[in-house]
């Protein structure tokens, strides 16, 4: 396993470990608190235990579920805070409905649960600030030099400009290389002067470098293969910029592409033999425990839609239209209607963020993503796949096939419902945009597992709960 890939893991493994004997610790103290005051009675203490580690247990499952642990979890403090309030409020609901349905002799005072819930957030976000803010899990960033300073080497001064981005490593500086087009290069990032041949193998090993990214504009006669080879040898990653971004930002940067890159690497075919021959059971029995919770939601909406502007414009309230599905093929997506029923009378068009085609129910329905919630009869007739790329218009798929480059592989597996590229780049209504999702479909493609749906599937759930759909 790559050196970033084991810090990665022993970053994210200290803190899982730090924040169990915190919220164990607070547990702990909260009762004892509560004894002191004489709000609670004293318990056994097996039975604090008991409960104390129900707790903690919960509420670690429920943080890693909505991408607390994340090695590159990519969010603002707020946003933590808000996962944080989220994954402790489920926890106390899953210990109180648990406790008393399974356990109810061991089941604390009406004090416990409660002061112990608000005491572990206070804590976990007093906690989380000094350690995003003030860097104390640090430990374990991978110290990295660019080889390059051009063009190519100019993503990563463009992409990745916060410090949330570089979480997982240090960034010496950019190394200029012959041949670089340094017009269009680094503009405000460290340039580390030293020449490619011993003097740079010095500056590695001085520096105590740990990867080096090939970032050059051109390679041929211009590479230090001889130094290359050497750092290799003595343990240091040598990674293709192609790579870093990929590692780095979840994303597939589709116009740095080249053939001998794609030849090389995974491909974008599924190798997952056992989620490929379970696909369409799991999603069908996923789509009917959906519904079963959703219909009310579904039935309400079709009465607001049919009121607010299908009962005087005789409207269907669904809407059907063709989209591109697995292979190319095309099938009709189905959804709650959120447009005027004339949306498209001088033909189509991008959908934009302020669409004055968009009804008054539309708005809400289209922010929490209801509007999606029928296309689990696509889900149904195999047509699509909880996680996915989302499905485009034919119109649209032949415009972008000629303009964008590798477009046609994310069709490679089936449209969804909700996907990589949502949750990284919620929203897209040009060319630019395509691409800048097909960086996120294209990632999604390559690494497709149960694993990963089921962390796409759980953080979007925030989108739903917080009102992040477009």
């Amino acid at each position: 396993m790559a050196v970033n890939k084991r810090n990665q893991n022993k970053r994210s493994n200290i803190l899982v470990v730090t924040e169990a004997l915190l919220i164990a610790y607070m547990g702990y103290i909260s009762h004892f608190i509560l004894t002191q005051v004489g709000l609670s009675q004293p318990v056994p203490i097996e039975k604090l235990f008991v409960n104390v580690g129900m707790l903690t247990v919960s509420i670690l499952l429920c943080s890693l579920s909505v991408g607390l642990y994340e090695a590159k979890l990519r969010e603002t403090f707020r946003g933590i805070i808000r996962r944080i309030f989220v994954s402790v409020g489920l926890s106390y609901f899953l210990v109180e409905v648990l406790s008393r349905a399974f356990f109810d002799e061991l089941v604390m005072d009406s004090y416990f649960l409660p002061g112990a819930v608000c005491s572990i957030i206070i804590t976990l976000v007093v906690f989380r600030y000094f350690t995003n803010r003030l860097g104390l899990l640090g430990l374990g960033k991978v110290r990295i030099v660019v080889l390059g300073a051009g063009e190519r080497a100019s993503i990563i001064e463009k992409r990745m400009r916060r410090d949330v981005d570089r979480i997982g490593f240090e960034l010496l500086g950019f190394v200029p290389i012959p041949g670089d087009n340094r017009e269009d290069g680094i503009k405000q990032e460290k340039i580390i002067h030293v020449k490619v041949d011993d003097s740079f193998q010095k500056f590695i090993l001085d520096n105590d470098v740990e990867e080096i990214v090939i970032a050059c504009d051109q390679r041929r006669g211009t590479l230090p293969v001889e130094v290359l080879f050497e750092s290799r040898l003595r343990g240091i990653e040598v990674t293709e910029l192609l790579d870093f971004m990929e590692r780095e930002t979840g994303q597939i940067v589709v116009n740095l592409m080249y053939p001998s890159w794609v030849i090389y690497s995974n491909g974008f075919q599924s190798q997952n033999y056992l989620r490929d021959a379970l696909d369409y059971s799991l999603n069908a029995f996923v789509a009917f425990i959906i519904f079963f919770f959703v219909w009310p939601i579904m039935l309400f909406t079709s009465i607001f839609i049919y009121l607010d502007d299908g009962r005087r414009t005789g409207t269907s309230i669904f809407y059907k239209q063709e989209r591109v599905g697995l292979n190319g093929k095309l099938f009709k997506i189905i959804k709650f209607r959120s447009m005027r029923p004339d949306a498209e009378k001088d033909g189509a068009k991008w959908a934009s963020k302020n669409d004055d085609r968009v009804t008054r129910i539309g708005h809400f329905i289209r922010k929490y993503r209801i509007d999606e919630l029928p296309q689990l009869l696509n889900v149904f007739k195999g047509e699509m796949s909880f996680i996915g790329p989302r499905p485009e218009r034919p119109q649209f798929v032949e415009q972008l096939v000629r303009e964008v480059p590798y477009y046609n592989q994310r069709h490679n597996v089936k449209p969804g419902l909700a996907g990589w590229a949502q949750l990284n780049y919620p929203y897209g209504a040009s060319v630019e945009d395509s691409m800048e999702k097909l960086k996120f479909d294209l990632y999604y493609v390559k690494h497709q597992s149960l694993l990963f749906d089921i962390v796409i599937l759980i953080r979007t759930v925030e989108i739903v709960l917080f009102g992040k759909g477009r």
